[in-house]
């Protein structure tokens, strides 16, 4: 009872400090709401709203369904223009896509003659230009296929694709990135937080203080993981249901709760890790060279930026010792396909069985630094 006492009251005074440090309460708010927005918005992959222009030539049913094709929310409602308005309005930039549809084109795709249809593209919108290029040729080449599938006389494809895409049907981005920077946030604030906590306690002198008390490695070093860990589950459930859900409209589908548990086992190995790197820095400078040195790989091989199916096998394999990528692996499960706990657990086990790892290890430097500075 003791212990607990001290670890609880410890943590205590860790909470009232924080929030007496303006720069890191401001940094906690900042990460999970404005960075996440912006890196929702910022990092589009998807083509939205483009504006498209026809020139619709033939007049047929198949022009008028190529034309009809291009649909919210990847283009804007089709603008019929004249042929020679074409030079001109790209020039000014009215339409990221003009399509030009010849003269008898229903009739020679009939009489297979290969028809071509022209698809003009104003290059200075470059993620626009890029991919909605692939959708226009897409649409056309679809509407085409299945007009000549119904037409008379027309042979059928023996096989026709019938692509669904689960859980994210629009292949939004932001539903993607924004998940993936709250994760990213969780594992950057958890690491500086906690070790920022034990030099500052040495920085300020208080540290002496409390190797004099009546206090274990172990009592101080929990009562950081707890404080820290207690502000960011708290943060990250008020930015997932504010901040994703409501102002981004992403849909979660799985169970908010047990996703902010297998959070707090996660925040565990996180703030073990700070205190261990805290325990080698001697100042916060150091500290921030050190969390580059191993946040920056946890983060971009954890399968948040790259899935782990695209890089080489022996580094995907190396990477299931890393929690972040377990993280990252219980958390699209939970919150994309509604996973339970049945199908997670395995992954928070790894997950607490690495952080009580990192805590041993970081309470034997802590045990060592303190003989060293008592000697």
């Amino acid at each position: 009872m003791r212990t607990i006492e001290n670890i609880f009251w410890l943590g205590t005074k860790e909470i009232r400090s924080f929030f007496r440090d303006f720069v890191l309460l401001g940094l906690v708010i900042y990460a999970f709401s404005l960075a996440i927005l912006a890196q929702a918005h910022s990092y589009s992959q998807e083509v939205h709203n483009a504006s498209v222009g026809f020139v619709d030539e033939d007049h047929s049913r198949l022009s008028r369904r190529i034309v009809q094709a291009f649909l919210p929310p990847y283009f804007h409602q089709p603008q019929p223009i004249a042929e020679r308005d074409i030079v001109p309005l790209m020039n000014l930039g009215k339409y990221t896509f003009i399509i030009d549809i010849p003269p008898n084109f229903e009739r020679d795709v009939l009489g297979g003659r290969n028809p071509a249809i022209q698809v003009n593209v104003d290059a200075t919108m470059m993620v626009q230009a890029g991919l909605g290029a692939d959708y226009a040729q897409e649409i056309i080449m679809t509407e085409i296929r299945d007009f000549l599938s119904h037409a008379e006389g027309a042979p059928l494809t023996p096989v026709n694709l019938n692509v669904r895409i689960a859980f994210n049907p629009n292949v939004t981005t932001a539903w993607f990135t924004s998940v993936m920077g709250l994760i990213n946030s969780v594992s950057m604030l958890a690491i500086i937080l906690a070790g920022a906590a034990i030099v500052r306690e040495r920085e300020h002198g208080t540290m002496d203080h409390l190797l004099v008390m009546p206090l274990t490695p172990f009592e101080i070093a929990m009562s950081k993981v707890w404080a820290n860990g207690l502000v960011i589950t708290v943060a990250v459930g008020l930015s997932l249901w504010f901040v994703v859900r409501l102002l981004l409209g992403v849909p979660i589908a799985g169970s908010i709760p047990l996703f902010l548990l297998g959070t707090a086992i996660y925040l565990f190995f996180a703030c073990a890790i700070g205190i261990f790197l805290a325990t080698i820095a001697r100042s916060m400078p150091q500290l921030g060279l050190l969390y580059f040195l191993v946040f920056l790989p946890m983060n971009m091989l954890s399968g948040s930026n790259t899935p782990l199916e695209s890089m080489p096998p022996w580094l995907a394999t190396a990477m299931q010792a890393s929690p972040s990528t377990h993280y990252v692996s219980f958390a699209q499960a939970i919150l994309y396909r509604g996973a339970g706990i049945g199908v997670v657990w395995p992954q928070f086990a790894i997950v607490a069985g690495v952080g009580w790892f990192f805590l041993g290890l970081a309470i034997l430097r802590f045990r060592s630094t303190a003989a060293a500075q008592a000697g």
